[in-house]
């Protein structure tokens, strides 16, 4: 992931924007931006608070002319280490008010817990898509050693109690990549976070670890994100350059989603658990990687599988503690994927607006 430059960007009404690159992990870019309107200083995003991620934040603040004592509020776009982590450094340095949304505010102000309930979860996915106990061992380690960067923040404010404005800044609640994920909106630039990642899906996890997560809130996320952005005329996210074209990355996005859960489909001709699925869609992966692929297929097969699309087929074992296995089921359930991927489209404009194909 190649890094931008900083920025300055302006909206239709002269609100200034600054672009700030930070690596957040090694090779591994983020970026947040500061909304300087009417006297305040609006911080969104902070990195994820390695010690480089921490001093690219702050020398990104400095070429806006601003230290962390300036800063009057810093907004979430949502709870992933990438874009809250830096919050622990920064808050000794300024006294900016705080602000995510609800269904983010256990991750951000009371970590610790959070991180327990959500390993214990993570480990009963991990077992039950059939992976070997010392692959779990080593996912469930890398998954806490990251999360181990953080320290629990207090959160002064969230978004519904402030009826998703914030200042300059109106939001819409966008679940699916993460339970809190939102997108804000000032005059005609939208800051759209993770909801589209140039040449590939965004993460998603099952609901199963998180709820409000998964494919069907995504896809109806997508959907109510086009919609609302209407007449903006500039996107700035979390990991690329800034670009103007959100409904073609938006299609490109369904459609990759849909070409991933196809090859799930077309795997389980025969029974496959979550992981060997996960390897038929995916290949092999190690670390990180390999804990982002594995929970991804099981957003995948619990889509498939509450859409009707694949069935268990060995109940007896799985009340032995087995891992489940999956099939497809009879007709054609490309098409029916097809049409379910692009049924909340058809909800918000009446119409697919695309050839499916």
């Amino acid at each position: 992931m190649t890094p931008v430059a900083y920025a300055v960007f302006e909206t239709s009404s002269g609100v200034k924007i600054h672009r700030l690159p930070i690596q957040a992990f090694p090779k591994f870019w983020a970026y947040a931006y500061v909304v300087s309107a009417k006297g305040q200083n609006i911080l969104i995003d902070t990195g994820s608070g390695t010690d480089v991620s921490h001093e690219d934040l702050t020398n990104g603040l400095k070429q806006a002319g601003l230290q962390p004592a300036d800063l009057t509020h810093i907004l979430i776009t949502h709870a992933h280490i990438d874009h809250y982590g830096g919050l622990a450094k920064l808050k000794p340095l300024t006294n900016a008010q705080i602000g995510c949304h609800e269904l983010d505010v256990q991750v951000v102000a009371h970590h610790d817990a959070r991180l327990a309930l959500i390993s214990r979860r993570l480990a009963s996915f991990l077992a039950e898509s059939g992976l070997a106990s010392d692959e779990i061992d080593s996912l469930l380690g890398i998954y806490r050693f990251t999360k181990a960067l953080y320290r629990s923040v207090p959160v002064d404010f969230t978004y519904e109690a402030q009826g998703m404005q914030v200042e300059a800044l109106e939001m819409i609640h966008l679940p699916g990549h993460c339970p809190g994920h939102v997108a804000m909106r000032v005059d005609d630039v939208v800051f759209c976070g993770d909801m589209v990642v140039e040449g590939v899906t965004p993460h998603l996890a099952p609901e199963s670890i998180n709820p409000y997560g998964g494919v069907d809130h995504y896809l109806a996320s997508l959907a109510r994100l086009q919609e609302w952005s209407d007449g903006a005329r500039l996107f700035l996210n979390g990991h690329n350059d800034a670009f103007t074209d959100l409904a073609e990355r938006i299609e490109a996005t369904r459609r990759n989603l849909i070409r991933r859960m196809s090859r799930a489909l077309q795997a389980l001709a025969e029974p496959l658990t979550i992981a060997e699925v996960c390897r038929a869609v995916y290949g092999e992966m190690n670390g990180y990687n390999q804990l982002l692929v594995i929970e991804k297929t099981g957003a995948y097969i619990e889509y498939l599988y509450e859409h009707g699309m694949i069935e268990v087929t060995n109940p007896d074992e799985i009340e032995k503690a087995l891992p489940a296995k999956y099939r497809t089921l009879n007709g054609d359930v490309i098409q029916q994927l097809e049409r379910n991927v692009y049924r909340y489209v058809e909800q918000v404009y009446g119409h697919t607006g695309t050839q499916i194909h």
